[in-house]
């Protein structure tokens, strides 16, 4: 969600942070600021809106060679200037990510000394706290220390002390934080783009750690206790975090997806025989847990490997999940799926699980992400890092992983089939949707049936085409349409139908004929077995057949569809209103 980014070294620290925070506006913001000193002084500029805007107020001649910076996704008040970070009090300015379960008693405490607030958040009373303590202690350390005591919540800080000027001071308790090495400075950041431009080395802080940057980054446990960390190498590079020629990431994505897949081919399939994919023999039940787009991965997957075995597979969201008794029967494995393998609602479930001495498998993107620590098994995707905030690769690989998950009870894996995959998605997206989504995109509403596998796409569709486009859009099972949602259509309604199966295929026809009949225009979407002609669809894209997989192939116009529509719409495809690319509160 929010993006925070603090930068010490012999670099203008101001470039370093405005450039910190473009490379994260992909995590969702709503306004922005830096704070740094320049001659003796902390300087402070914050702006509603864009980065960009916060540039533009920022003077051309500034230079400091120390500073923080954040993007900011209101919580606790609404998007303003007063309400962005850094804030300040006393001797203290600092950024926040998270919530402060406990900010109101401690917002009480502080206004009995007669303390005037000047925003409506929750991080301007952790500025107040750490100042009053700060009077207190003389030492920031000690300081710090106080938080994880103190603070009641989720949070990453960086903190300028007034009276340490060439120090900046970080802490993370479930919130992320790296600190970032390089040969001209340290950083702290929210994730590894922020940092990728000046280095690819970087350390990972664990809850309540506590990092001071100076002339080199020191860490502390909860105790106070210096300790040491592994320095780690991100494999990506500052390029494959920018958009290359691409008119958006998210367009970039959608074409990194074959490129993906035929990564994973080679990781994971060798001789027509699987490596490095957890045995889940000894299991009878499995639990997969996410949350959105992982969801519907997730959901994918209980159709694969419940076709292939003899599991039962539940699917849920994370966070309801985390409120219904989960029972340990000995023959369970919870599957936590997350792409940036810190959405705080999937951890707390993972967390729950492990509390009954449950096995843990995770399907991450993220290297050394919280639930990839914290879980038993882990199968990384390898996505690279993915900058659009509607997941697109991410989700291709996550729907893969699971389907290599379920061929270990195939006989036989047709690993031909799996090989040709990577250029059947690059064929489809080649192919232009443009014409399609000018049929559609000034609708108010629009649905997406299916049946089995398909209607878990629709899910996807759907949510991409909402998100993306802020189009009206639901997904709905094909033979519940006459349970009551299809009083909804009306003459022109468009609907987007999947058929790839068929033993599905004679139903959902009848079902597409019943909104044909009611004046829906209809866009069928159907495996080129199963392709026919007929008078119930007003537009068809024909995949071509893959007998190992077709959701991929399926997932192609799904998000190319979205993508056009959006651009049709004037959209902010990278950045959709209100939404986060990793929620983490």
């Amino acid at each position: 969600m929010c993006g925070i980014v603090g930068y010490i070294g012999s670099y203008n620290a101001v470039s370093v942070l405005i450039e910190g925070l473009k490379a994260l506006e992909y995590r969702g913001y709503d306004s922005s600021g830096v704070a740094f000193i320049e001659n003796n002084n902390i300087e402070i500029y914050k702006k509603c809106g864009k980065v960009n805007v916060l540039e533009e107020s920022i003077p051309k001649e500034v230079c400091s060679n120390i500073g923080i910076g954040h993007t900011r996704w209101a919580t606790h008040g609404g998007p303003s200037d007063k309400n962005s970070h850094p804030h300040k009090v006393g001797k203290i300015t600092l950024v926040h990510n998270g919530i402060i379960d406990n900010y109101l008693v401690l917002k009480n405490e502080i206004l009995k000394s007669g303390y005037v607030f000047n925003s409506d958040t929750d991080t301007e009373v952790v500025a107040a706290m750490l100042n009053t303590w700060y009077k207190e202690e003389k030492d920031m350390l000690k300081v710090m220390l106080r938080c994880k005591k103190e603070l009641k919540g989720s949070y990453a800080l960086g903190v300028i002390c007034e009276d340490e000027q060439n120090k900046i001071y970080g802490i993370r308790n479930e919130s992320p934080l790296i600190v970032g090495v390089a040969e001209d400075g340290l950083f702290i950041a929210s994730d590894v783009p922020a940092i990728l431009k000046y280095t690819n080395k970087y350390q990972i802080l664990e809850n309540n750690d506590i990092v001071v940057l100076n002339e080199k980054a020191t860490i502390y446990n909860k105790d106070g206790i210096e300790i040491k960390k592994d320095i780690l190498t991100f494999e990506g590079n500052y390029e494959s975090a920018t958009k290359g020629g691409y008119e958006h990431f998210m367009l970039k994505e959608i074409n990194e997806q074959p490129s993906v897949i035929k990564k994973l081919i080679e990781m994971y399939i060798d001789s027509d025989k699987l490596k490095e994919i957890p045995d889940l023999s000894k299991y009878e039940d499995i639990d997969i847990v996410a949350c959105g787009s992982a969801y519907h991965a997730g959901l994918v997957g209980k159709y694969y490997l419940e076709r292939n075995s003899n599991l039962r597979v539940n699917v849920d969201i994370a966070s309801e999940y985390v409120y219904r008794p989960i029972r340990n029967s000995g023959k369970k494995l919870v599957i936590i799926i997350s792409q940036s393998g810190e959405t705080a609602d999937t951890l707390a479930c993972l967390r729950s699980a492990k509390q009954e001495k449950l096995p843990i498998l995770s399907i991450v993107n993220v290297v050394g992400s919280s639930i990839a620590r914290e879980s038993d098994m882990v199968i990384y995707t390898n996505a690279g890092p993915e900058i659009a905030v509607a997941t697109t690769k991410a989700f291709c690989a996550q729907v893969f992983i699971l389907y290599l998950l379920s061929l270990q009870y195939e006989k036989q894996i047709l690993t031909n089939e799996i090989k040709k995959i990577p250029d059947l998605i690059n064929e489809q997206v080649k192919t232009s949707f443009t014409k399609l989504a000018e049929t559609i995109y000034k609708h108010d509403h629009l649905f997406f049936i299916g049946r089995s596998i398909d209607y878990a796409m629709c899910m996807e569709g759907s949510l991409k085409l909402k998100e993306c486009s802020y189009l009206h859009s639901e997904s709905y099972p094909a033979g519940e349409l006459k349970h009551g949602t299809i009083s909804l259509i009306d003459e022109g309604t468009p609907v987007i139908a999947l058929i790839t199966e068929s033993y599905t295929a004679p139903k959902t026809i009848g079902s597409i004929k019943e909104v044909k009949a009611r004046g829906a225009y209809v866009i069928l979407i159907v495996t080129a077995d199963l392709d026919e002609e007929g008078d119930y669809y007003d537009q068809r894209i024909v995949i071509p057949k893959n007998k190992a997989i077709d959701a991929l192939t399926v997932l192609m116009p799904l998000q190319l569809i979205a993508y056009e529509v959006a651009k049709l719409r004037n959209c902010d495809i990278d950045k959709p209103k209100n939404l986060a690319k990793s929620v983490t509160v």
